[in-house]
């Protein structure tokens, strides 16, 4: 009954306001209101400090920060000022600037001078200092010397200057060195605020190395003693290779060849000399297999991933813990008495949403409004006001219900009985199906030979048929809804068949006119026809939901993306500083010395000769990443390798790092999410506002509609689970108490240990 009566009051006040919409595109009221609105305008007053402190509350509870701050009011306006868009866009900017100087370095891709570089970089380390003092004063002091990232950029600055300076001495000189704190540069990407969670993803696989380590010191047992026993079968009997070296006689490269067969990139051609001497010595490899690729390496990615997710829900528990608690602290600062029981007053709570959002439109803040106030007592209770966090994270845009233009301007046409029937039949379900019977027909069509008079022939049909879908569709839906701005395939369809028709328009006509017959053009045509196919996409249900699964946990991939590269980062420039001018790439025709040899003679009659391989090299930052891709995935890796046992150490290195532990996780990542994404129940506060909506109707003008979720991911469904364990009545641990929490702590002390888990 009180989400019922509540129902009207919100109607007439979204009625009132959606004539403002049409007209501006926000709600706007009348009355005092808009009389108050013609006159000049004042500036408006300072929010009290009280109310700006709970903004930061609540906006840090939103988007999961934990960054203890002083609550004086200086401190909160620097707090906001460290937290604007522009101040984060402007430190990735500059962490991705430094990270790309190696690109311009010697050896460099685009070689610049060696002082616009040190200026370059000089500018990014004074910029990370600023912003590293800008944190400095907004945090309390003792917690800013106990905060290990804090002091990790320091370091990393002295030891950027520092180097910067000797190197460029010793260039004077023309003493050659190297550029050691290159290697630190990831360091700022890490430990900036803006990375919480690339720092949260390493933090948790730190945890999970000890776990890690044990697997791996058996799965280490297990080689060496495999590679014992292919020395004792083999090692006698005289086998060579097929490029006729001798097979399996020293241990130490009996290991690493083992090791190679692990990631299968050369089986079976590290067989092949044993079981051509006897069809019995295959049974030692399928052993070999069976145990340490299949068995090992699954025991890899279970007990990896098992501990990171332990580690990732004690990590993520503790921002459940700060969430609660900064809106439980939001809720004390504004709080008044209401008989016994605390509360936020209407009045105080609208201010309170203006600041932390600003943006939403006044019938959107009016909804957020009667789903915290429900019953409608003119204030917010305290359980209601510490869902707000949730409630401004779910994207709720307003629809304008408007008729279509031709219903307007031809009434007895458009609603005349053939007309209705038409549009009928553009909303059956028939209709898509019968178009995704001829995008399928269109395909078979595309893959046939194009200089089939028939087949060209058919293409304008096929064109034709695009059209004529789409202008039905406009026929019957209202164009401004139809083309809305969240309606992404309307636009995607409309686009590619209007530049399809474009360029077999303008091909055709070149080649009916001129001899010239324009390649580029005809490439823009295949590749416009084939993406016509995308198309079925949205037209299947199942592949919808894929898709939409993937657009949700693109931050869980951009956080291991920031994974990537910092280890990329990390090995490119080791690998540079090892192995650079070891290997030349020359032309085919080249005449150059040692030009078959990649420019070394010891790799004379080597794989990595003979397979052309001399592009892949340490010579230049890209080299150094195209390399690593390569050795990511592992295919032919061991080909690739054209030097001893450092060389061997450092790609065991990589792989290890790069493939066992994070490429693992990253797998198993996508996994959970696909299973989070096709079992995620609505939540309640998304409940709340799906049951507001429906009470509340649409208005005449207006209609509300859930857009999307924002952190609909993995990180989101655990911390709902945390946040559930944590009763509404409860304020929870002290600020000191959440930031002093180990990473294995499975939470607070004061919880008892069945919450806790």
């Amino acid at each position: 009954m009180a989400a019922t009566a509540g129902g009207p009051r919100l109607r007439a006040g979204l009625g009132q306001g959606s004539r403002g919409t049409a007209r501006h595109g926000l709600t706007s009221a009348s009355g005092p209101a808009a009389a108050r609105r013609s006159r000049p305008r004042s500036r408006p007053a300072a929010p009290p400090p009280e109310l700006l402190l709970a903004a930061a509350f609540v906006s840090d509870a939103q988007y999961n920060r934990n960054i203890p701050f002083k609550t004086s009011p200086e401190a909160v306006r620097l707090y906001y000022l460290y937290n604007h868009w522009i101040m984060r866009t402007a430190t990735y900017f500059f962490i991705f600037l430094n990270l790309s100087l190696a690109v311009f370095e010697e050896p460099a891709v685009y070689p610049l001078p060696f002082l616009a570089t040190s200026l370059v970089e000089v500018l990014c380390l004074l910029v990370f200092f600023g912003r590293l003092t800008h944190f400095a004063k907004i945090t309390p002091r003792n917690v800013f010397w106990k905060d290990t990232k804090n002091i990790c950029i320091m370091v990393a600055i002295l030891l950027s200057l520092t180097d910067l300076a000797i190197y460029g001495a010793l260039r004077i000189y023309n003493i050659k060195s190297i550029r050691w704190s290159r290697i630190a540069r990831p360091i700022f990407l890490i430990n900036f605020a803006e990375s919480r969670q690339i720092r949260r993803a390493f933090r948790s696989i730190r945890n999970t190395l000890p776990e890690i380590t044990y697997v791996f010191l058996l799965f280490m047992f297990s080689l060496l003693m495999f590679s014992l026993m292919a020395l004792k079968l083999f090692g006698e009997r005289n086998l060579q290779t097929a490029e006729g070296l001798p097979y399996f006689r020293n241990y130490l490269e009996i290991v690493f060849d083992l090791y190679v067969l692990v990631t299968t990139a050369n089986s079976p051609d590290v067989m092949m000399p044993a079981f051509d001497f006897s069809s019995w010595y295959a049974l030692f490899f399928i052993a070999f297999v069976i145990v340490n690729t299949y068995i090992f390496m699954s025991l890899f990615l279970a007990v990896v991933y098992n501990n990171y997710k332990k580690h990732l829900k004690n990590e993520i528990r503790k921002l459940a813990y700060m969430k609660h608690r900064k809106m439980i602290e939001a809720f004390n600062l504004l709080k008044e008495e209401e008989g016994a029981q605390p509360v936020v007053r209407e009045a105080r709570w609208k201010q309170l949403v203006k600041l932390v959002a600003p943006d939403i439109s006044n019938s959107h803040r009016e909804l957020l409004l009667r789903i915290s106030d429900d019953e409608q007592k003119g204030f917010i209770d305290k359980k209601s006001f510490v869902q707000l966090a949730d409630l401004l994270n779910i994207q709720v845009i307003t629809l304008k219900i408007r008729s279509h233009p031709l219903g307007q301007w031809m009434p007895r046409v458009y609603k005349s009985a053939v007309s209705q029937f038409l549009r009928s039949m553009v909303r059956h379900r028939g209709f898509v199906w019968t178009y995704d019977a001829i995008i399928l027909i269109n395909a078979i069509f595309i893959a046939l030979d194009e200089e089939t008079p028939y087949i060209s022939y058919a293409e304008w049909v096929f064109l034709a048929l695009y059209i004529i879908e789409i202008l039905l569709k406009v026929y019957t839906y209202e164009p401004r809804v139809f083309f809305g701005k969240n309606q992404f395939w309307n636009w995607f369809d409309t686009l590619i068949i209007f530049a399809a028709l474009t360029a077999t328009i303008l091909n055709t006509t070149l080649r009916s006119t001129t001899k010239y017959n324009s390649q580029q053009i005809l490439d823009i045509v295949f590749i416009l026809r084939v993406l016509r196919l995308i198309r079925i996409v949205d037209s299947i249900q199942r592949f919808r939901v894929i898709m939409n699964t993937l657009i949700n946990i693109v931050p869980t991939m951009l956080t291991f993306g920031g994974l990537t590269l910092v280890v990329y980062c990390i090995f490119a420039i080791i690998g540079m500083e090892l192995f650079h001018g070891k290997i030349q790439f020359f032309p085919v025709n080249s005449n150059a010395p040692y030009a078959l040899e990649c420019g070394n003679p010891a790799l004379k009659d080597s794989l990595f000769a003979r397979g052309k391989y001399c592009k892949n090299n340490f010579n230049n930052f890209a080299s150094s990443f195209i390399v690593l891709m390569e050795l990511t995935v592992v295919n032919q890796w061991h080909d690739i390798l054209c030097g001893g046992r450092p060389a061997k150490l450092y790609f065991i290195a990589f792989h290890i790092v790069m493939v066992i532990i994070i490429v693992n996780i990253f797998v198993s990542f996508i996994l959970e999410a696909f299973f989070v994404e096709y079992s995620l129940e609505k939540s309640e506060v998304e409940t709340a506002i799906e049951q507001k909506i429906q009470d509340a109707g649409c208005g005449k003008w207006l209609v509300f509609k859930i857009a999307s979720k924002r952190y609909r991911t993995v990180d989101a469904l655990l911390q709902r689970m945390f946040e559930a364990e944590i009763p509404p009545e409860d304020e929870g641990p002290s600020f000191e108490e959440i930031l002093n929490l180990s990473p294995t702590a499975a939470g607070p002390s004061h919880l008892t240990s069945e919450r806790a888990v």
